[in-house]
């Protein structure tokens, strides 16, 4: 592959922001520095950024499908497809979503995805969202599905699934919890509290470091119980899922969390559905119907039913609603999750990290992703 250098342009690294600089890749960085100490290399592809914005690639670890798609497909040519769709809005690393159902259709989704990160790069684990969740909150996820954690399952999944289930959303009120959560650490998978009833005081004695869509489909905050939502605010420990389209969460809630949270506690995720980058009408999620309109995807009931939210939006929304800088947004889109999940080679710019990045203009359009040094067209 061809040496390539974008010049003259904005970089924000992950760590600090270069005005003027420039960056050198293939499939990974290879050297970034300043304009002023640039030498131009023979054959290689200069591309000019002509002082546009370039940033880490995005890390989605919440979302279900999109472009027609969905990770409980089952089908590997699907996935792939789903999966280089999220490219067009700047997703450079994908966790395919599952969703309550079936064992043997939880199964069958968890044997594809493994087998298709084998050869997909881009997938960088599984988020197993549910059937371990409380009924009382279950939101679009199917009631009769809807179990205690199991511990040998979760072992035979995570087996199925190639060892790449690397977050699981459960309710810690569950009896068996407890011990499920220790099984998570041994395995290295992440507990993120959801679709739960929990209340704070018994939150506490819990081993959840990551929270599933703050505030939605979770016992409510209020001035007599925090619930999960305040529970998931005070504890510094608790990474923060936060859906961005101003439609699962008021805007001013997204302040509250990010004045409580910092942008180092907080997650954007999209938890898209199949819907999304689909003409809007009638659709599909675990079974259900699910009506598009708006811009919103709701069970015929009216529930919300995960989103139709692209990337680039959710980042967008983060720096209008919050008005926090880019170098944070930058925080909240890759570097957090990179961290969180050992992704070593992710969440940054510097030589040695795979090139995955986007370029925004002064607007904060999107105008192109790299993925592994690759644009995406």
């Amino acid at each position: 592959m061809t040496v390539k250098v974008i010049t003259n342009a904005t970089i924000y690294t992950g760590k600090l922001v270069l005005e003027d600089a420039y960056m050198r890749f293939d499939k990974q960085v290879e050297e970034i520095g300043s304009m002023s100490n640039y030498k131009a290399k023979n054959g290689e592809e200069v591309i000019d950024a002509k002082g546009q914005k370039v940033v880490p690639g995005f890390i989605d670890v919440h979302s279900h499908g999109g472009y027609g798609h969905d990770a409980m497909d089952a089908d590997p040519v699907a996935l792939k497809k789903q999966v280089r769709g999220m490219l067009n809005e700047g997703i450079t690393t994908y966790f395919p979503t599952t969703m309550t159902q079936s064992h043997k259709n939880i199964e069958a989704a968890l044997k594809v995805i493994g087998e298709v990160a084998k050869e997909e790069p881009v997938i960088g684990g599984i988020h197993l969202e549910g059937p371990f969740v409380s009924a009382v909150f279950k939101g679009a996820q199917p009631e009769e599905y809807i179990q205690a954690p199991d511990l040998e399952l979760f072992k035979k999944w995570y087996d199925i699934s190639g060892g790449i289930i690397k977050v699981v959303t459960y309710a810690p009120e569950h009896e068996t919890s407890p011990a499920f959560e220790n099984l998570c650490q041994e395995l290295g998978v992440v507990p993120s509290v959801g679709h739960s009833n929990d209340v704070r005081e018994h939150l506490k004695t819990s081993k959840a470091t990551h929270a599933t869509h703050l505030y939605n489909a979770c016992h409510r905050m209020t001035h007599r119980e925090p619930g999960v939502p305040g529970h998931v605010l005070l504890e510094d420990g608790i990474q923060a899922e936060l859906i961005v389209d101003g439609i699962h969460v008021n805007r001013d809630m997204v302040k509250l969390a990010y004045k409580m949270k910092g942008a180092h506690g907080i997650s954007l995720i999209t938890d898209s559905m199949r819907a999304k980058g689909m003409p809007e009408g009638k659709s599909e999620l675990g079974g259900q119907t699910v009506i598009v309109k708006d811009k919103q995807a709701r069970l015929e009931d009216g529930t919300l039913a995960g989103s139709v939210l692209t990337y680039d939006d959710a980042f967008r929304n983060m720096i209008e609603f919050t008005g926090c800088s880019v170098e944070e947004a930058v925080l909240m889109s890759s570097v957090n999750q990179a961290k969180e999940f050992n992704l070593t080679t992710k969440g940054g710019l510097e030589a040695g990290k795979d090139a995955d990045f986007n370029i925004f203009d002064d607007a904060l359009n999107l105008t192109a992703t790299y993925s592994y040094g690759q644009k995406n067209v």
